[in-house]
């Protein structure tokens, strides 16, 4: 090949990589914030409702958390700690009883 023919293919290729190297978007599927850190008392406001993926995920903006987790009655849990983790605690009947981060 000639240079003259590489030289486009280097800028695709280049603009290519360029967008592999882009920050993910600040929003997740859902359009809501994707979270950082979690403060649980904003998530406090949830305890009472059902646990649906609806209010979960209120709950899990809300905390300003990354991830959520629902802890069932006897289930096993790890026990590491993750500042970026919604804990939401449910009742036999999914009921959210306690919202806490780790």
């Amino acid at each position: 090949m000639s240079p003259a023919a590489i030289r486009p293919l280097a800028a695709l290729l280049a603009a290519l990589l360029a967008g592999c190297a882009a920050p993910p978007p600040a929003t997740g599927p859902t359009g809501a914030p994707r979270g950082g850190l979690c403060q649980a008392p904003p998530a406090q406001a949830f305890v009472g409702q059902n646990s649906t993926a609806k209010v979960v995920e209120a709950a899990r903006v809300r905390s300003g958390a990354l991830l959520v987790r629902i802890l069932r009655p006897g289930q096993a849990v790890t026990k590491e700690f993750d500042a970026q983790r919604l804990n939401l605690e449910v009742d036999a009947s999914g009921r959210i009883v306690a919202a806490r981060c780790g």
